[in-house]
């Protein structure tokens, strides 16, 4: 189980053969790594569904191997399409996740390689790049001109990149970290992360373009992918507002809207996170969480709401189908602009 979604497991996965098993989404919602929230936000769950599968069917009809296998309507396994109501089960294949072993946050990515044979889930996340928006990591990692942008600082607004960037971090550690290429290559176990560089670019470009139809700016996501019979499948969900950042008509629209928040009006439970963090890398402590000093508080049911029509409203227009009851997209932005 993810902090987002249950994980359904009908067929195991195998060292030579891939498992079926389904992803069941909640409303709850993760920011700043904490796990489940405090509050669920209602409808969220099937808007993620319903998003990623759309995606899943646009990379399989560009010929990119993924996971999906349809949404789950009244019991059977169908396109999204065929749904009359907002799915909130996804069918997908499965691959095997070996444990990987550590004492401290020293992983022995070794321990893992030799349990997993050929068909595991690759231990990497494959972020991509579009712009750089004021929350984004990466202004903490690197200066503009490293991308060759001609800013001697970030200014205070979106950055768009003169190409996408594409980064690694880890996937199955207490507290993800960025890597070099070197790393990365060599916690990717056989496939090369010049492969995982292609078909992150190739999501990457499938799901900007659809985003561009719909009226969105998509500035950035990641992907998870598994290898199985010398192949990389992309997995876990693509293109939604919790994996990726999204903007429409100037205004965030992703679960960064909720992330931004929560810096606003907690700022000491944020700042016990951070520090909690960096206490747990200095002191080889793998379990950040056990040093935080605080709890996140719950959020208004005013917010809340604009959260919900937020998520089922951008779902409904990135999808170009009125599959939730939902404002327009413009009202639930106008409302986020107030918050």
């Amino acid at each position: 189980m993810t902090s987002v979604k249950e994980f359904r497991v009908a067929e195991p996965a195998t060292a030579d053969a891939l498992g079926r098993g389904a992803f069941v989404f909640t409303d709850d919602y993760s920011v700043f790594d904490w796990g489940k929230m405090p509050d669920a936000i209602p409808d969220k769950g099937a808007s993620l569904c319903a998003m990623g599968a759309f995606n899943f069917e646009l990379l399989e009809a560009a010929g990119i191997p993924t996971h999906y296998r349809g949404v789950v309507a009244d019991g059977e396994t169908v396109p999204l399409e065929a749904a009359d109501e907002p799915p909130t089960e996804m069918a997908i294949d499965l691959t095997q996740v070996p444990d990987l072993p550590h004492d401290g946050r020293d992983y022995d990515y070794e321990a893992y390689f030799d349990a997993a044979g050929d068909n595991y889930l690759i231990p990497l996340e494959v972020v991509f790049r579009n712009t750089v928006p004021v929350g984004s990591s990466l202004r903490s990692r690197a200066e503009p001109a490293d991308f060759g942008l001609d800013f001697e600082a970030w200014p205070d607004e979106v950055v768009d990149l003169p190409e996408p960037v594409v980064e690694f971090s880890t996937k199955l550690e207490e507290s993800d970290r960025y890597l070099g290429r070197t790393e990365a290559d060599r916690i990717a176990g056989e496939p090369t992360v010049a492969a995982l560089e292609d078909v992150a670019l190739a999501v990457n470009e499938i799901v900007t373009e659809r985003a561009r139809e719909a009226g969105f700016v998509h500035e950035d996501g990641k992907i998870e992918c598994f290898y199985y019979d010398g192949e990389i499948h992309v997995a876990d969900v693509v293109g939604t507002f919790d994996e990726n950042r999204f903007s429409y008509d100037g205004q965030e629209v992703s679960k960064e809207v909720i992330r931004q928040y929560h810096k606003r009006t907690q700022p000491e439970w944020v700042d016990a996170v951070a520090d909690a963090k960096e206490r747990a890398k200095a002191e080889d402590v793998a379990d950040w969480k056990s040093l935080c000093d605080r709890s996140p508080d719950s959020l208004s049911e005013d917010v809340l709401g604009v959260a919900r029509d937020l998520y089922t409203a951008g779902a409904n227009a990135y999808l170009g189908r009125e599959l939730f009851a939902a404002p327009t997209i413009d009202d639930a932005v106008d409302a986020v602009r107030e918050l």
